[in-house]
């Protein structure tokens, strides 16, 4: 199997978890009756993957999970709404919670982060995803299983300032005490590559530095805290408090996990991302690196 990397940054945290970040050896030893609620947080073409960990539940960020009221993609929905989503999922508040997704660590750390923002802190995301669990020769089902679990009873009790609209982020660029970090690609920051959604703007958020977040992780997994810490440093400064964007709000929730990891307290979500700063309006929008 391969190492538990479980206990890398932050404390040790709820729900008996060493940490936002839990090793394919912490969950393998933990699968028993009463273990830990599994859920396949995967999105678009990898939610794809005929395989998922034994017993997995779907955290539906393309559907359920997202608000579909609105035009922006991924976006939070009320906490109402997801409350009854996730009693759906059988998860209960005294439930501890571990989240992957079958690109490694792409979309897993989306569904912690809104977890958090709900008020709930037993989660963790697994480093590595399915790839990780599957090469160390853990066990994996090859279809959905039977819907047997009951009704849980999680209830949300949202955090301010964990997500953040434009407003905030327009204030973030002005204080100079704040950073804003943008999980982008380095063509799509500068402007070179066009947006994958159609009607969007290209470039970036004047002020806004770029850390695309493949750039955090090594062979799928999270780069250890103090490799974090320096890169986060490198663009941030002394500047403790970070706001992190992306497309849609995704894999802004990985810059949140390094972030963490690091040893940052104090982290806010831009929900809308560029494909709500993107949108023709008065947003200003700067090209280059």
């Amino acid at each position: 199997m391969t190492e538990d990397r479980g206990t890398t940054g932050a404390a040790p945290g709820a729900g008996g978890l060493p940490g936002p970040l839990v090793g394919t050896d912490w969950l393998a030893g933990r699968m028993t009756e009463g273990g830990p609620v599994v859920l396949d947080a995967s999105v678009g073409a990898h939610r794809a993957v005929g395989r998922r960990i034994p017993g997995a539940r779907r955290f539906d960020i393309d559907g359920a999970l997202s608000d579909g009221s609105g035009p922006l993609p991924h976006t939070m929905p009320g906490a109402g709404r997801f409350a009854e989503e996730v009693r759906a999922l059988g998860v209960d508040g005294t439930d501890t919670v571990v989240v992957y997704d079958t690109a490694g660590i792409y979309s897993s750390a989306r569904a912690w982060w809104m977890l958090r923002a709900m008020g709930f802190d037993r989660a963790a995301v697994l480093d590595g995803g399915l790839p990780a669990w599957e090469a160390a020769g853990l066990p994996v089902e090859d279809r959905e299983p039977e819907d047997t679990r009951r009704t849980g009873d999680f209830e949300a009790c949202p955090r301010a300032g964990l997500l953040v609209d434009s407003g905030a982020v327009v204030a973030a660029l002005a204080d100079p005490g704040a950073a804003v970090l943008d999980a982008r690609s380095r063509e799509r920051f500068a402007g070179t590559a066009a947006e994958p959604r159609p009607g969007l703007r290209g470039g970036h958020m004047p002020g806004a530095l770029n850390l695309p977040f493949g750039e955090i992780q090594r062979d799928g997994r999270m780069l250890p805290p103090r490799e974090l810490r320096r890169l986060y440093e490198a663009l941030a400064g002394d500047r403790r408090r970070l706001v992190v964007s992306c497309g849609s709000g995704v894999t802004a929730c990985v810059l949140a996990l390094g972030a963490e990891l690091a040893g940052y307290e104090e982290v806010s979500v831009y929900d809308g991302s560029w494909s709500e700063w993107g949108r023709p309006s008065s947003l200003p929008v700067v090209t280059g690196p």
